[in-house]
């Protein structure tokens, strides 16, 4: 396996692919492409490694990879599953197959628009309907194509794929070109765009240190209304965005640790801590301000951030 330094500074295996995936190591935990997952990940590595005495191996890999590989046993645990944004996921491996179990202990989470507050102070701009006025849109318009850019997420999260059906639904698709890029890349360009007076608008959640860091407005949407929303994701069906809507808000969003049941013959030990991590809203935040804007090494924080909260960490692994 080669080896890349990515999420601030995490090391971590490039995946090969399903038929590559091989591992030495006694424990592996999969890491998708957000700083929030990298830090807990980290965290459990360190717990693993110091108390248990076991090897544990963090691996790149998107969503679907991680649980293809939590299936196989070929991976151990993702530390950070959106609920309901991996829905089908979950149903699949977890309701269906019953060869991934999910740690209850959920971490509330938010997901809307946003734009720097200033800016929509100055605009007016308060509402995601607002998005649909061709003149809000020209402001976001940095290439003279007439439309506005609005960043929607990264390659890869189902978010960005329910954020272009909200598009869709809403129809700020038809005025506005719907942008994919890093998340990293992305706030960069949030942070130019207030240093600047620029325009910006995009894709927000929390447990995030974007909120620290800037005064974000969220767009106001009508609450969340299931019998508005049907989510089709595109490894569900090639005419997913056709056949999905999404015309309210999120419902309130919950991160839970997923962990393959191979772990339980295997390192019961192990299958404890996964099963009992219990983390705050606030907690995640600190945790990936830590490794996004402080630029803390991963594996140095994960050791400090346990030796601050040992009680609490050390309670995962008896309880």
């Amino acid at each position: 396996m080669r080896l890349k330094q990515t999420l601030g500074g995490v090391l971590v295996a490039t995946s090969l692919g399903m038929s590559g995936i091989a591992s030495a190591a006694d424990v592996v935990i999969g890491v998708p492409n957000w700083p929030s997952v990298a830090a807990t990940a980290n965290v459990l590595k360190v717990l693993i490694e110091d108390n248990l005495g076991l090897d544990v191996e963090l691996q790149n890999g998107t969503n679907p990879i991680v649980f293809e590989a939590m299936d196989s046993g070929a991976m151990h645990a993702h530390p950070e599953v959106w609920m309901p944004n991996q829905q089908n996921l979950h149903n699949t491996f977890v309701k269906t197959k019953k060869t991934v179990a999910m740690n209850p202990n959920g971490v509330p989470a938010f997901q809307g628009m946003c734009v720097p507050k200033k800016l929509a102070d100055k605009h007016g701009i308060r509402s995601i309907d607002d998005l649909t006025n061709p003149d809000v849109a020209a402001l976001f318009d940095s290439n003279g194509d007439g439309r506005g850019e609005i960043w929607i997420g990264a390659p890869g999260w189902a978010s960005t794929n329910i954020e272009k059906i909200r598009a869709k639904s809403y129809g700020y698709d038809q005025t506005f070109e719907l942008a994919e890029s890093d998340e990293t890349l992305a706030y960069a360009n949030l942070d130019n765009a207030i240093k600047s007076g620029k325009p910006w608008v995009g894709f927000c959640y929390t447990p995030h240190y974007v909120f620290v860091l800037h005064d974000m407005q969220v767009l106001e949407e009508p609450p969340y209304d299931a019998s508005k929303w049907k989510v089709v994701q595109p490894t569900d069906d090639p005419a997913w965005l056709a056949k999905s809507k999404a015309g309210t808000a999120w419902d309130t969003a919950y991160l839970h640790l997923h962990y393959s049941k191979e772990i339980e013959k295997k390192h019961p030990e192990v299958a404890r801590l996964f099963k009992n991590m219990k983390l705050t809203t606030d907690q995640v935040s600190e945790m990936t301000y830590a490794l996004v804007i402080d630029k803390k090494d991963p594996a140095a924080y994960a050791k400090e951030w346990i030796q601050k909260n040992e009680d609490e960490a050390l309670g995962w692994l008896t309880n």
